[in-house]
């Protein structure tokens, strides 16, 4: 796993993914699988911003097998309605990558199910729609769902009294509790995979500190966080660098299932994949136990 980069990543010819996000993060993942011969599912809600992502892809790499498919992670119908389209359109599929996010709105806001915007974006979405592709999984090569947390989980805490904020709600509180939630599901799925013989690994990644539109898009360019990564771009590494844990826990052999990678420095804020450090709370399996009950009963999904 020494200074591992994209040069290492074995050939995708022959897999297919599902990546959310199409910017970012994403697009750096959809970017390399494309160039390593993969098939490439982008999925975000807007379109044109997906038409711009698989043309910058297609410009790199012409021959490239990508394509952009609708679906709004604050919308479960959006999901279902996604997840309905590629079961009628394929028999399986190798890889889930479980990565595009909101942060920080600075008011409360909520999904079109009622939920808090970021754990029923950056979560519940997820939850949702790996439960939904899991049967396409089931029969694919080497299965894999990639989950992104954040270096928030480190502070999150999951507030089953109050899980939307709808009593008190702080911007970096409910993005830290998302974030922990989405390592909370990746190991609690591993394990159920285990139990159940799904035969379809989890894996966690996390890209450190990242020049991406996250910390616009959402605050605002004008907030605090925002104008950090404005004016202290250079403490940031580059997207494709922050790319590079979730890269290695898609498609390296040595990759771990119900591992948790990150970058290797700076407190994991920077650098080429290694192990990282797993939150105390993200280890309680108690509380992954009734998070994905609620998780059931909030989404009306279950893996099957």
């Amino acid at each position: 796993m020494t200074q591992w980069t994209t040069s290492d990543m074995p050939s995708q010819k022959g897999r297919s993914a599902v990546i959310t996000g199409t910017g970012g993060l994403g697009l750096e993942d959809a970017l390399e699988l494309a160039r390593t011969g993969g098939e490439v599912i982008l999925a975000g809600r807007n379109p044109q911003k997906g038409a711009e992502a698989v043309a910058r892809i297609q410009s790199e790499v012409p021959s490239a097998k990508v394509r952009f498919e609708q679906v709004d992670l604050a919308s479960l119908k959006s999901i279902a309605d996604f997840a309905a389209r590629l079961k009628g359109q394929r028999e399986s599929l190798d890889l889930l990558i479980n990565n595009a996010a909101v942060m920080t709105p600075p008011k409360r806001e909520a999904t079109s199910d009622g939920f808090e915007l970021q754990l029923g974006t950056n979560y519940l979405g997820h939850f949702a729609l790996s439960a939904h592709l899991m049967p396409l999984l089931r029969k694919g090569t080497n299965a894999r769902v990639v989950t992104l947390s954040s270096v928030a989980a480190r502070a999150g805490v999951i507030d089953f009294d109050d899980l939307h904020a709808t009593r008190s709600y702080q911007p970096m509180r409910a993005y830290g509790q998302s974030k922990l939630a989405c390592l909370l599901f990746a190991f609690e799925l591993q394990r159920r995979s285990e139990a159940n013989r799904w035969g379809v690994a989890s894996i966690a990644a996390h890209p450190g500190i990242s020049r991406t539109d996250l910390l616009h898009n959402a605050p605002g360019r004008w907030s605090a966080s925002g104008m950090m990564r404005t004016f202290l771009w250079f403490l940031f590494q580059p997207a494709s660098q922050g790319a590079l844990p979730t890269l290695f826990a898609a498609t390296s052999p040595e990759a771990k299932a119900g591992a948790y990678y990150g970058p290797d420095k700076l407190s994991e804020m920077r650098g080429h994949p290694t192990l990282a450090k797993v939150p105390q709370r993200a280890e309680d399996r108690t509380a992954a136990n009734r998070l994905w009950r609620v998780s059931e009963e909030l989404t009306q999904v279950a893996f099957q």
